[in-house]
This record gives structure tokens, C-alpha cells and sequence, in this order.
């Protein structure tokens, strides 16, 4: 039987929940234990496939296709392992599942109730996951007290009687600001959201304190004393300049051997975390710095491109150097001119969905292709780069998507064929991994390593038109991926250009901090090269 790690949070959002669960995933696989994670939202949507970034950040696909909250990539990156729909639970996702066995007459005429058919629903979730693990970390969204939570902590507060209290490690993670009037740190939150969760029924087995300043003995004793903890329980969580800290941080602390000890967990060997400090030194001591200007249609919020961000911070630790992101909106480079990209050492363009920004982002594309600058298109921005050479290069003047312009006379991207008959959006684009056979002359090819078949995540519903395919190559794009036995354009290249790519899928699902994305590496690389040249420094068209 696995043992379970159930991380609640109070006082405050944002206090790093995610970021905890992961450091702790990362320390006990690198101690050798196998690990998973799962994430519940108190939310009603099924998934975060149809929520809007500016107010939940970026959707996290994962191999199977799950549209995930963003955690789930804060999962992956630290703990190295793909995760499935299995490590992403919802409100409305196990509503659904109970209503439906409840149609299906399941339940054998009971009254269907929160207690004890929900949270036996939320349990056996759980449960699930217990094949070749050994330890398996729940994060429970949102904070203690919201009503739309309690199902879940009522869920967690009766796992001791499913697998023994000794199998169960509750750890809290709360806040210690400091007040500066006063001059201290204040435990009162911290102890007013343990008192809640203790009324839930939960006693915290350690206490994770997220402060801008270490403790103290005097605060761990009052926090200890009054949460009912041992003192070597109470773990601070200092604000740090790179999530990629936390982990050594909390290991300087003894986290993990707290959290084996009360598990009875016999640690298989010294973590291994050479190669994780090397990453994080490489990140604090740059060797020069690249700027990239990311053109989207969500640059105000910053959690809208995470992935995109960290994948490019992976990247630029792998080359040495610091990447600089210039974050520029779309609608912007519409109304305010090219000029807002001037300098810039690379240009990448995110994925996204609808018409606004498009014309910016396009602008974007001519930019980069004609002033040689290093281009990185992520789905969305493989597409207009389609459109602008297609409209530039072929003469086809009119060229567009049909999601941008369904009457277009020259649909270069089009609607996939197993589409064209969707009217439920929640989960029915293509998603998930699928094969991709790279052309052995590529620049790709060349970054994969020599790879020639590679696996990505896909999030989308338009794709290339082969109609066009090979008006296209005989003007100078490369073909240089294609998904094998369907036939689809998953990789686009520019001839006589030092590095312009365009892919339908999203490799930043799959950038780790000590295992970078080759095509974000070769794309920084790219960057850096123009970087280091002074001859070569972007203008205005």
C-alpha cells in the first residue's frame, strides 16, 4: 500500500502549495521511493479546458490529453514523470462520475448525498493511483474555510480509516507575514487556520510556514505550542528568487526525513541532487543574457504562458545564459507598429485561440523571417506563420485560417476533419501525445539529437492544409515533421534562415529544469549566437 500525503493551505492563495507537493515529490524520488501526485480543484468545471487564462493561467495537457490545471506542470518539471487524467480531480469531474453511476442505477435507490457518496468518490480517486508507487502526494486547491472545498478535506479526514492513520502524513501550508509597523512576524493567521482545520477534523503533521524571513526559534516554539506540532515540524518557506530553490531549501531543513520518519519510510539512499544543484547554480551565475520578445494575446497575466516561461529558462540555463523575455501584446504590435520589437535577439509566439491579435502576431512572423531573427511558433504560432508566408512569399493574398476567417478563399489552415462536426467544446480537440517523423535534414532533426521519430502534446483543432503543401516547398518551407499514418503537418521550416520553426504541438509541456526542450534549447542557442553577434541586431521593416 502507498503511503498519502495530503498539502492544504489557509489564510492566503498563492502561498505555493503546488510548489511544496512538488519539492517534496522531487526529494523523495531522488531518496529513491516512486512517486505521484494528484491535484484536486474545489472548482464545478470538469477540467480547465474551457476556463480563460487571464483569470486561471495556462491549461497543462498531459500525454493521455487531460487539460489540467497549471500545477500539474509544477508536478512534472520537479518529479520528472508524466502524469495522467488520473492525477487531476475536480469538483464537476466527480459529480459527473457520481450523477452518471446514480443514471445508471449504481447506488440501488439510495439517497445519493455528499456523505458519504462524494467523498467516497473523491477517496477511491485516490485509491487509484497505488500501482508501482510508493508515495502519493494529494495538493487540495484553495484555502480551509471555502465552502466549496469541504467534500475534499472531509474526503482526506476519513483516508485514516480507509488505510490507517500510520499511512497518512497532513501537511499545512500557511502564512507568517510580517507586519512592518510592528517590526515582527505574526503567527496568529497561522494559528487561526490550523484551528480551522483542526474543527475540520485534521490535525497538521507539519506545518509549513511561507514567510519573507526565517523564523526564529521563538516563532517555531509559539507555532508548535499552539498547533499542536513538534517543533521540528514547523518548516520555513522563505520567498527565494527561483521556484528550483525550494527543494534544496526544504531538504537544508530535513522536510523529507520529517515527513519519512512519520510515514515509516526507510530512506533507499542519499538524494541525488547533484545534478539539481548544478541547475540551480547555473541559473544564478549566467554567462550573458539573450532577450526574446514573446508575442501573445495573454502577456498580462503571468501565468498564462508558465510553461512557455519555464521552458525558456530551462533553455537558457543549458546555454549559459539569462533569457530576458520581453513581453509584448499582440494588439499592441497592431496599433503601436513593429518598432516594439526592435533588438530583440528571438521571437517566439505562443499558442491561443481566436481572432484577437492574430494580425500582430503575423506582423511578428514577416519580422522574424525577413530580418533573419530566430522564431520559435508554438500551434497558434506555427499557423499564422503559415498564413504570413503564404500571403508574402506564395502571393496568395487572402490566405488565412478558417478559424480567423471561415469564408477565406485560401484556407491554409483548416478545420481537422474530425472536427467539422463538434459543437460540445469541452475536451474534444486533439490532445495528448502523438508520434511525429522528422525529416533527417532538418534543423529539428538536428536538435532532437538524431532522433527521427519523436512523441509531443498536441491542444488544437486547426492543422495544415496539404492542399498547399507543396506550392509551399517549392517557395521555401520545409515540411519537417509529419505525423505518421495521418498525414498532418506537425513541424514547419524556413530555408536560408538561421533558425525559424514553427510546431503544431506544445514542447514547453515537456521542458524539464536538468532535461531541457531540445527545440527551446536550439532556439536560445540560435539566440545567443545572434546575441553574440553585433552585426546582426533586428530593425523595423
Amino acid at each position: 500500500m502507498p503511503k498519502y500525503v495530503f498539502v492544504t493551505g489557509g489564510v492566503v492563495s498563492s502561498l505555493g502549495k503546488g510548489i511544496t507537493a512538488a519539492s517534496l515529490g522531487v526529494l523523495l524520488k531522488r531518496r529513491g521511493f516512486r512517486v505521484s501526485i494528484i491535484k484536486m480543484d474545489p472548482y464545478i468545471n470538469v477540467d480547465a479546458g474551457t476556463m480563460n487564462p487571464f483569470q486561471h493561467g495556462e491549461v497543462f495537457v498531459t500525454d493521455d490529453g487531460a487539460e489540467t490545471d497549471l500545477d500539474l506542470g509544477h508536478y512534472e518539471r520537479f518529479i520528472d514523470e508524466s502524469l495522467t487524467s488520473d492525477n487531476t480531480l475536480t469538483t464537476g469531474k466527480i459529480y459527473s462520475s457520481v450523477i452518471s453511476r446514480e443514471r445508471a442505477g449504481q447506488y440501488l435507490g439510495a439517497t445519493v448525498q455528499v456523505i458519504p457518496h462524494i467523498t467516497n468518490e473523491i477517496q477511491e480517486s485516490i485509491l487509484k493511483i497505488n500501482s508501482d508507487v510508493d508515495v502519493v502526494i494529494s495538493e487540495i486547491g484553495g484555502t480551509v474555510g471555502d465552502i466549496e472545498g469541504q467534500p475534499f478535506l472531509e474526503a482526506i479526514r476519513q483516508m485514516t480509516n480507509r488505510v490507517g492513520r500510520e499511512n497518512v502524513l497532513y501537511c499545512h501550508v500557511t502564512l507568517v507575514p510580517y507586519i512592518a509597523a510592528a517590526g515582527e512576524l505574526k503567527t496568529k493567521p497561522t494559528q487561526h487556520s490550523v484551528h480551522e482545520l483542526r474543527r475540520l477534523g485534521i490535525q497538521p503533521d507539519v506545518i509549513v510556514c511561507r514567510s519573507v524571513s526565517h523564523l526564529g526559534n521563538d516563532i517555531r516554539d509559539k507555532i508548535a505550542l499552539f498547533c499542536s506540532v513538534p517543533r521540528e515540524a514547523v518548516v520555513e518557506a522563505i520567498d527565494v528568487s527561483s521556484i528550483y530553490k525550494v527543494p534544496l531549501q526544504l531538504y537544508d531543513q530535513e522536510f523529507d526525513t520529517l515527513v519519512m520518519k512519520r510515514l515509516g519510510l526507510e530512506p533507499k539512499q542519499e538524494p541525488a541532487l547533484d545534478d539539481w544543484r548544478a541547475f540551480v547554480e547555473a541559473c544564478e551565475n549566467p554567462e550573458g543574457v539573450v532577450e526574446v520578445g514573446m508575442v501573445g494575446k495573454y502577456v498580462s497575466h503571468k501565468d498564462a504562458y508558465l510553461s512557455v516561461v519555464e521552458a525558456l529558462s530551462h533553455a537558457g540555463t543549458a546555454n549559459r545564459v539569462r533569457v530576458s523575455i520581453r513581453h509584448v501584446e499582440a494588439e499592441d504590435v497592431e496599433t503601436q507598429g513593429i518598432s516594439l520589437l526592435d533588438g530583440v535577439h528571438g521571437i517566439l509566439v505562443p499558442g491561443g485561440f481566436g481572432s484577437r491579435g492574430v494580425a500582430g502576431k503575423m506582423l511578428a512572423a514577416r519580422f522574424a523571417r525577413e530580418r533573419k531573427i530566430p522564431y520559435l511558433g508554438l500551434c497558434l504560432g506555427m499557423q499564422i506563420a503559415v498564413v504570413e508566408f503564404a500571403r508574402n512569399i506564395c502571393g496568395l493574398d487572402t490566405a488565412h485560417s478558417v478559424e480567423m476567417d471561415s469564408a477565406t478563399p485560401d484556407p491554409v489552415i483548416h478545420l481537422m476533419h474530425e472536427q467539422e462536426r463538434v459543437r460540445d467544446l469541452g475536451g474534444t480537440m486533439r490532445l495528448g501525445e502523438y508520434p511525429c517523423e522528422l525529416d533527417v535534414n532538418s534543423l529539428s532533426f538536428a536538435a532532437y539529437g538524431g532522433s527521427s521519430l519523436i512523441r509531443e502534446r498536441h491542444r488544437h483543432r486547426y492543422e495544415f492544409n496539404n492542399d498547399y503543401r507543396e506550392m509551399m516547398r517549392s517557395r521555401g518551407m520545409r515540411m519537417a515533421g509529419i505525423c505518421p499514418g495521418r498525414d498532418l503537418v506537425e513541424i514547419i521550416e524556413l530555408e536560408d534562415h538561421p533558425w525559424f520553426v514553427g510546431v503544431q504541438f506544445h514542447p514547453e509541456l515537456k521542458s524539464r529544469p536538468v532535461r531541457p526542450h531540445p527545440l527551446f534549447v536550439g532556439f536560445i542557442r540560435a539566440a545567443r549566437d545572434r546575441a553574440e553577434d553585433p552585426d546582426k541586431k533586428g530593425g523595423t521593416v
